[in-house]
This record gives C-alpha cells, structure tokens and sequence, in this order.
C-alpha cells in the first residue's frame, strides 16, 4: 500500500482528495494510505512520521512558501515525488519548481480528478522505475538457464530441484555450496524463472560490509538516525519491491543481525534504521552461504531458529571435483565469455591442455577454473590455448599438512593452529590472499581481521607480514 501524504490549507478540497484517494483500489485491495496535513510546518513532521511514496503540495501554506519547501520535504522524503499544486498561473513559479526538483505542477481546482490521477500515477511509476535503476550496479546481466553449465546426475538434479523452487515464487530459499561454485548463479536462475515479467534482483554480501552499516544497507535509515545519514535512503529489502533479495554469505552475519533478520523473515515487515513505520516485506528472500549451518548451529555462532526459517528449501551447488565431466563444456563456454571481454579470439583447446586442466584440483571450483582460462587467454600469443599458461598442480593443504604438524608434535592451541594453517596457505599460493581465502574456506573480510590478529606483534619478515 502506498502512502500519500497531502499537504494544503483548504479543508474542503483535503477530504475530498482523501475520500478519492482512499476509494482506489489495486488488485482488489486497498491501493492508497492518505495522510494529511494543513500547514508547512505539520506537513514535515507528517513526512517523517509516515514516510510518503509521494507529496501532494500546495504553493501558497498560511506557514511557508510550498516552493521554499521543496528542498527540505525532499530531504525527508528521499526519492518521494512531490506534486506542487496551486491556484495561481504563474509560469516564474513553474519553472522554480521544476528547477527545485518538483515532479509536475498542475493547477486547482481540479475540474477533473481523472488528470490528478494520471500525474500521480507517473509520478509513482517513475520512482519505481528509478529504484530499480539504483539496484542495477547490483545487477549484471540477467543469468539464464543456459548459463548453468553441466550434463552431470549432480547438475541435472540440481535444474530439476531449480524448477520447482521458481514454482513457488515467494518461497525462502537457501544456497549451499563451496567458495566459487555459482550459488549467486543459481539465486539468479531461480529469480529469473520464478516470475513472467522483469523483477528487481538485489544482491548484498553479508561479509563484505562493515556490521555497523550493514543494518543500513539491509533495512535503510531515515535522515539524521547516525553520524553521515544526511537523507533518508530506502535498505535492499524496500529497494527489492516484489523481487528478490539475494543474502550472500549469511553464516558471517552477526548475532545481532541473525535475531533482526529473524523477526524480518517471521513477521513479514522491518523498519528502517532511526524510523518508526513498519515496511511490508514483499521480496523473495534467497540466502547463500559456503559454511555448514548445522555445524555453525551446534557451536553457537549460528541461531537455530534462524537456520530452520532459511532452509525451507535448501539447494546444494556441488564443487567442481564432483563433476569433473563438466569442465569440457564449461571451458568452451567460458571462453566464449573471456574472449568477449578482453577481444580475443583464443578457440582452440588441445587435447593436453584439456587433460591438464580436467588433473587439477579446482579447489576455488568454477570461479578459480574462470580466473585461470582469463590469464590463459591474455598470455595466448594467437588463438591456441597453451599449456605453459596453465598453474602447476600443487599439493593441498591436507597433502602438505606433514610439513608443517608432523604427527609426533605436540598438539598447538586453536590460535596457534589457525595461524599456522593461514601461514601455510599464504605460502602454498605466493602469497595470493583470494587463493588463500579459497583453500581455507573463509572470506576476503575474515582473513584480513585474521591477518590482522596474528601479525600485529610479528617481524616484518614473518609471511603474515609481509604478503601483500
């Protein structure tokens, strides 16, 4: 239900407006929440109570000017359009208020409310069309099916389960998978075949971002709620409308935010961060994640509750080691998409290669396979993918584990383990920090604050030092 908010001096022609508005219906329900207000001053403080999806304003308040008012209902507002109507026609003021950043300007009285309605119902298509441009830096191009690559029994069941979760469009879905196996690939998919007509698809990782700003970028905040929120800004969840909302890596989310999301997910509505109205929560939630929930659950850095709200349907992206059949056509295919972006024309795979590539290990799965065909084909002189570009086969760190805790040793602290462990998968991968993070199974986040925690006080020559 959108939010009205209607801001003018004559009482009469209010209830009139309000009677009107609050008659529309939109699929049998309800369409409009009308919010009044009969002074500047009044009208403000009913923007930031109730949040409006657009202002109707009238040029001539007893309190103020409603074109000095543009700018600082705008600022309560955020993106809400504002309508400024007046029974003046005064071209110098339409053009300020243009200017001042008002959607129209329309004169009363309105012999007509069918052209009131017609600029209200741009105004509203605008601003969604416009949220759904803001998500797009979050949005490549929409994934199809065809981009699920794999003949395998494990990739063919994996379509099956697929479409019979786009089947239950407002279904919580979660994705399990290692590192680099292509759940956001897979949230996509699903998106994409859950709907007949385009949705927005937003996408966040939960461990990229700071937890102070995460609460923010999750729910939005209105103006003024912390140090820096100098305008209301709609969270993923509001910008999402009827989509879908992808949580990537949400066993890194932190408790305070696991009993937040939680409620979100248990009573359908969130907040805003400093706001007091409840926003129904229309989107799909889709949640990924690399970490054994059941596992983080018995320890306790997981909620149980929170798992089982999550896992109404639980898919499982299996690592490249299972399928090893598929990497064929999974390099035919991602060299189509490697050539495109660095304008190559690397086509032809010997067989060597291809045996060479089937031998390794993929231990960072499709993603790491994709990494290493794109440095592959920028070093291939002319369309021959050759085999001197190819990464050595180096051991895991199961393989190599003799060398550095031989089985006679006393066994170190949990600390000391994991330094250790983070040291010797700093130097099996030179020191390349995104391999690293592969072959622990952690985030780019998590091994920095390790990073961190355990070189602090060490020499400069130490490798946790040292690697860049």
């Amino acid at each position: 239900m959108e939010t009205l908010l209607l801001v003018d001096d004559d009482v009469s022609l209010l209830e009139s407006l309000s009677m009107h508005f609050e008659e529309a219906e939109k699929d049998g329900e309800p369409r409009f929440q009308v919010v009044t207000a009969t002074t500047a001053a009044a009208g403000l403080a009913k923007a930031r109570e109730c949040a409006p999806s657009l202002v109707v304003l009238d040029m001539m308040l007893p309190d103020r000017s409603g074109l000095d008012l543009i700018a600082e209902m705008k600022s309560v507002c955020g993106d809400a359009p504002i309508v400024l109507v007046t029974a003046y026609h005064d071209m110098e003021s339409t053009i300020r208020a243009m200017k001042l950043g008002a959607f129209d300007y329309i004169h009363k009285p309105f012999a007509d409310t069918a052209a009131l309605d017609l600029v209200i119902n741009r105004a509203l298509s605008v601003r969604q069309l416009s949220r759904r441009a803001a998500s797009a830096d979050l949005d490549i191009a929409p994934a199809r099916l065809g981009d699920l690559i794999g003949q395998t029994p494990v990739m063919q069941k994996l379509v099956k389960e697929i479409g019979k979760v786009a089947a239950a469009p407002r279904a919580t879905v979660l994705v399990t998978g290692e590192s680099g196996t292509g759940k956001e690939l897979v949230a996509r998919v699903i998106h994409n075949y859950s709907f007949d007509e385009p949705r927005p698809f937003v996408g966040i990782n939960c461990s990229a971002i700071v937890e102070t700003l995460l609460e923010s970028e999750l729910f939005g905040h209105e103006r003024g709620s912390f140090t820096g929120a100098t305008a209301s800004k709609p969270g993923k969840f509001e910008v999402a409308a009827d989509g879908t909302v992808f949580l990537d890596e949400i066993g890194d989310l932190s408790p305070q935010l696991q009993a937040k999301l939680l409620r979100v997910l248990q009573e359908r509505e969130f907040e805003r961060v400093g706001g007091t109205k409840r926003i129904g929560l229309q989107a799909r939630v889709i949640a990924a994640t690399h970490r054994e929930l059941t596992e983080e659950v018995k320890v306790g850095r997981f909620r149980e509750d929170l798992y089982q709200r999550l896992k109404v349907i639980t898919l499982r992206v299996p690592p490249l080691r299972e399928r090893m059949e598929d990497i064929p056509i999974l390099v035919k295919s991602l060299l189509e998409r490697i050539n495109g972006r660095v304008h190559k024309r690397v086509t032809r795979v010997p067989p060597e290669v291809m045996e060479a590539l089937v031998r390794l290990p993929w231990r960072g799965n499709v993603r790491e396979l994709e990494n290493v065909l794109t440095r592959a084909v920028v070093l291939s002189p002319g369309e021959v993918l050759l085999a001197e570009s190819l990464p050595r086969d180096e051991p895991t760190l199961e393989q190599d584990a003799s060398n550095w805790l031989p089985a006679d040793a006393p066994l170190p602290t949990l600390e000391e383990a994991e330094r250790q462990l983070i040291e010797r998968a700093l130097v099996l991968t030179r020191g390349h920090k995104g391999r690293a993070c592969q072959m622990l199974g952690i985030s780019r986040p998590t091994l920095e604050r390790k990073l961190v925690k355990y070189g602090a006080a060490r020499s400069v020559k130490d490798p946790l030092k040292s690697v860049s």
